[in-house]
């Protein structure tokens, strides 16, 4: 095969149903074009290595060494999956595949019945590539750090079981923006626009903006309104008052907070490049997913 690409990660959702077939298709799919191959060994079952034919050409291994040694990472999975990969795979800049399970989302646009066909194309360079910006936030206690983590989606402020509102201050590029009581904020970059930002009344942003929405949770104004920012602003948000506060990145992962806890959050240094099927449109999933009406004419 003459492929742009040569050393090909393979990650998967763990204990997914079914997985193993679709696994042992791509890998026996890969290296008959002569890749070499490596699957991330937290997400695969032991039937990885003990079908492999030529574990010289399939290796198991860590993220974080797939980040050193892959050029390309094909995702299994769905945009859960996707996100989590994103995180860990974000400071090597390597380029993302998602191929969904069944579920068209909004970042795994490869089908899983056309999956050898379309990566075929793929890995010859027929792939339309999109960047996508993402967040870094850091946590400050007392001036300390005491968390990091990157975003994909959004960086998500809420108050935890207790049910009680929670009061906080919202600062950008250093100016007071505002104070307000409310379930939370959701800072979210324009991928995560379609995700918990849209169900809270955020606006949709398309896909390569350069911008930040910020969109309070239920807040007790109703003058209180989602907000657009440059990606280039940094956002603070210092807490105020509230028990059981916790910080969530991408829903996936999350911090306890404590009064006068300090949010930083900023675009990462790095954007992630997803590439896509050549008959990828963003509007077309839109209308897919949203299920908005089709052409009249």
């Amino acid at each position: 095969m003459n492929s742009q690409f040569n050393d090909i990660g393979i990650v998967t959702r763990p204990q997914t149903p079914k997985m193993e077939s679709v696994v042992k298709e791509l890998i026996n799919f890969l290296i008959a074009e002569g890749l070499n191959v490596y699957i991330d060994v937290k997400a695969t079952s032991d039937f990885v290595s003990t079908q492999l034919k030529n574990p010289k050409q399939c290796r198991l291994i860590s993220k974080e060494k797939m980040g050193q040694l892959c050029d390309l990472v094909i995702v299994l999975g769905g945009d859960g999956t996707l996100l989590s990969v994103a995180r860990e795979l974000a400071p090597y800049r390597i380029p993302l595949i998602g191929v969904h399970q069944g579920h068209l989302g909004f970042l795994t646009q490869v089908p899983r019945a056309e999956m050898v066909q379309q990566l075929a194309g793929m890995l010859r360079g027929k792939y339309t590539p999109e960047e996508r910006i993402m967040l870094e936030a850091t946590v400050l206690r007392s001036g300390q750090q005491t968390a990091h983590s990157l975003a994909l989606n959004d960086v998500v402020l809420s108050r935890g079981g207790l049910g009680q509102m929670i009061e906080f201050e919202v600062f950008i590029n250093g100016e007071f923006v505002y104070s307000q009581r409310s379930d939370g904020l959701i800072v979210s970059t324009p991928t995560g626009s379609t995700a918990y930002a849209l169900a809270a009344g955020g606006p949709i942003l398309q896909p390569t903006l350069r911008a930040f929405s910020l969109v309070p949770i239920c807040p007790q104004s109703m003058s209180n309104r989602p907000i657009a920012v440059c990606d280039t602003s940094e956002i603070e948000i210092m807490m105020t008052k509230g028990n059981d506060v916790r910080v969530h990145f991408d829903g996936q992962t999350f911090y306890d907070l404590e009064n006068m806890d300090r949010i930083r959050i900023q675009r990462y240094r790095h954007s992630l490049q997803i590439l896509h099927p050549v008959d990828y449109q963003y509007y077309k999933t839109l209308r897919q997913k949203l299920h908005w009406g089709d052409q009249l004419v």
